[in-house]
């Protein structure tokens, strides 16, 4: 009769756990502009599957596949994915909160006692028993512990997805780079060329009288220059091959047969789908990983204020004792407790009340850095559409500089040859042609660089 009265009061303290105290989580305020600076925009909003798989608007099935091995594979990743293990880890540990808590204990003691009386000589005690508790959860404390939690795996797989845009940007600028140094070996190499036949012309004039031997140091100077580049390019090109294949997790000279073969720099002239800056809030995994931090803080406020207030509890617990095994399980030897509790924390110093600013200090900082997380998720995409969009002007110029200056290197050659020039024309042709092929190359760097800076800062798809 009492278990069932005890089963009765049940229902009743459910319903009075409804309340939570501390502040309920709402998303800081964000004041975003409606539309990007630069750049036209695109018909229609950007979404995820506009952006999924960015890389693969290069048209490179090497970087393509490089990319979709290393946010597989790549070892900071597997980091990440081991932390959401972890956050998922200790959300169930957190719902542990919410059921009984059942232990179990047992003892075996022989007694040896000297001297004379009833107690003396050898006994032995049997004991076993069950207790069981149940907090109530009335003033929401594990409730908040749990949507702080539920929070925090939010976070973890946002600093995944975040971790994954990140791996897939730097494999990618790390290709480019490798092309771009390869396309400047082969610009040096073509030079070198034409350089050595301009110095062979220098010395076959002075054997005939019509060339000084200022001409020929000057043409011998340049080739050794050009000669000297090469190997600081050779080395580029090697580091950037052992930098992707550490990026795969692989080890630095694993890729270097499948990269040794020249490949231009990856490029992309369609149009990107940049939508408008309020995207950003939904589509960045930073961003949305910034807010679950804030909202992980907010509801541990929750968590610190519920120690203000008393800790209802259910307590129950069955003993089994005796002196003989033989009626160890009878109901003589059984001592049984039932009922409900209370623990109030009535007085600590101040401790309590100083953990709840420590919170609301935690929370405040999360809000701050989720508002610069999002100014600097639009300082990047702005960044980027300036940086693409100037690149894309620059490579227009940059191409007629290395026609004219390839046409002058011929021109000045063939009339240095006639005799009707003097050498330093032809040295001042071949130096700008070298010049301008190398800045065009770098360009061309520059605007992959750049995309790829602007998937990155739009959020990836992810």
């Amino acid at each position: 009769m009492i278990f069932s009265k005890s089963i009765l009061v049940l229902p009743l303290l459910w319903l009075m756990a409804g309340c939570m105290v501390g502040p309920d989580y709402q998303r800081p305020d964000t004041h975003l502009p409606s539309k990007w600076s630069f750049a036209k925009q695109p018909d229609g909003a950007a979404n995820s599957a506009d952006l999924a798989r960015w890389w693969r608007r290069f048209h490179d099935s090497k970087l393509n596949s490089l990319v979709e091995q290393a946010v597989v594979v790549n070892l900071d990743i597997k980091q990440a994915i081991a932390r959401l293990q972890q956050a998922r880890a200790e959300r169930l540990a957190a719902s542990a909160s919410f059921w009984p808590w059942i232990n179990g204990s047992g003892s075996l003691q022989d007694i040896d006692s000297n001297g004379s009386g009833p107690t003396s000589g050898h006994s032995r005690s049997y004991q076993g028993g069950a207790s069981a508790s149940w907090e109530i959860d009335f003033f929401g404390g594990n409730r908040r512990k749990m949507e702080s939690t539920d929070a925090a795996v939010t976070a973890a797989a946002a600093d995944l997805d975040a971790m994954r845009l990140s791996m897939a940007a730097e494999v990618a600028l790390t290709y480019c780079q490798l092309r771009s140094f390869q396309d400047l070996l082969s610009v040096a190499h073509e030079n070198l060329t034409t350089q050595e036949e301009s110095a062979k012309i220098t010395r076959d004039r002075r054997s005939a009288g019509f060339a000084s031997d200022l001409d020929v140091a000057n043409a011998a100077a340049l080739v050794a220059t050009t000669k000297a580049a090469i190997p600081s390019l050779e080395t580029s090109v090697a580091q950037s091959t052992h930098a992707i294949s550490v990026l795969l997790a692989r080890p630095p000279a694993d890729l270097t047969a499948f990269l040794s073969d020249r490949h231009p720099v990856p490029s992309d002239v369609s149009a990107v789908p940049t939508g408008v800056p309020s995207d950003l809030l939904r589509r960045r995994p930073d961003v949305r990983s910034a807010e679950a931090n804030a909202h992980a803080a907010t509801a541990q406020i929750g968590v610190a204020v519920a120690d203000l207030f008393p800790k209802f509890s259910l307590n129950g617990s069955v003993n089994q004792q005796s002196a003989n095994l033989s009626n160890w399980l009878s109901p003589s030897a059984r001592v049984t407790s039932y009922g409900p509790s209370f623990n109030w924390a009535l007085f600590q110093g101040g401790a309590i009340q100083a953990n709840i600013r420590v919170q609301q200090a935690l929370r405040a900082q999360s809000v701050l850095a989720y508002r610069k997380t999002v100014l600097t998720a639009l300082q990047e995409v702005e960044d980027a559409m300036i940086a693409s969009t100037n690149a894309r002007k620059r490579h227009t110029a940059l191409a007629d500089a290395v026609s004219a200056n390839r046409s002058a290197v011929e021109i000045s050659l063939k009339l240095y040859t006639n005799g009707q020039i003097e050498f330093i024309n032809v040295l001042n042709a071949q130096r700008s042609l070298l010049q301008s092929q190398s800045d065009f190359s770098q360009n061309k760097l520059a605007l992959a660089s750049n995309l790829i800076s602007l998937y990155k800062a739009l959020g990836g798809g992810w």
